[in-house]
């Protein structure tokens, strides 16, 4: 399932999100950009070591290039336009990831409320709320459920590996009341797709899944756009 043509719109002269060298279309990328972004196929990744309760894992691609660009664009230089088609390439991995068509639960891993303010809001909120409109449309009955709430805890990106895996035992709770919703008469029990939008070691998926199995939600896979590879040293 492509589900692209939303980038092919070639209207406003914006800054390209991919490459930050060449005008873009209506939803932010250049026709260079666009063509690279589309030749990404989702498929299974896994930290090394997997931390224990870790779902299986697919994801678009490695973070590179311009699906990097494109998300450093959205989440750190607030371009809030970014969110259709990268929701758009989220349902694409949540389809790949799943296989064939049938209901399903989007859970956005949550921000802590200073991460949602330094990041102009739910990032991922967002992009899971495009992501349930696309698969919807394409005949994936969608539905983003939030039973997770995120407690404060420090920058990841200010922590080693260790340090991450320390914060993430502690860094969600669920909220009041959740409880797995009831499958619809004749459809087959929805599946629950745990979303975020990097995976590196893997410890804040597997947190999130840990709590979710806790509540009756078991996570049957995470969806990523993108996963970090390992650097081999010379």
């Amino acid at each position: 399932m492509r589900l692209w043509a939303d980038l092919t719109d070639l209207v406003l002269p914006v800054e390209c999100a991919g490459c930050r060298q060449h005008r873009a279309a209506r939803h932010g990328f250049c026709p260079g950009c666009v063509a690279a972004l589309a030749a990404l196929r989702p498929r299974p990744v896994r930290p090394t070591p997997a931390p224990p309760g870790l779902p299986p894992c697919v994801a678009l691609g490695p973070y590179g290039g311009a699906l990097r660009e494109a998300l450093l664009a959205y989440k750190e230089r607030g371009r809030h336009g970014l969110a259709r088609p990268l929701g758009g390439l989220l349902a694409e991995v949540v389809a790949g990831a799943v296989g064939a068509a049938r209901p399903v639960l989007l859970v956005p891993v949550p921000d802590t409320a200073a991460a949602a303010r330094a990041r102009y809001g739910d990032h991922l909120g967002r992009l899971a709320r495009h992501a349930a409109v696309r698969l919807t449309g394409a005949g994936w009955p969608a539905r983003v459920v939030r039973p997770l709430r995120a407690l404060p805890r420090p920058d990841s990106a200010t922590l080693d590996s260790a340090g991450r895996a320390r914060a993430a035992e502690s860094a969600f709770r669920a909220r009041p009341g959740v409880a797995a919703p009831p499958a619809r008469a004749g459809s087959p029990p929805p599946v629950v797709v745990l979303l975020d939008d990097i995976v590196t070691t893997g410890v804040t998926l597997a947190a999130a899944a840990r709590v979710l199995t806790a509540t009756g939600l078991s996570p049957s896979v995470a969806a990523v756009l993108a996963a970090t590879e390992k650097r081999r040293l010379p």
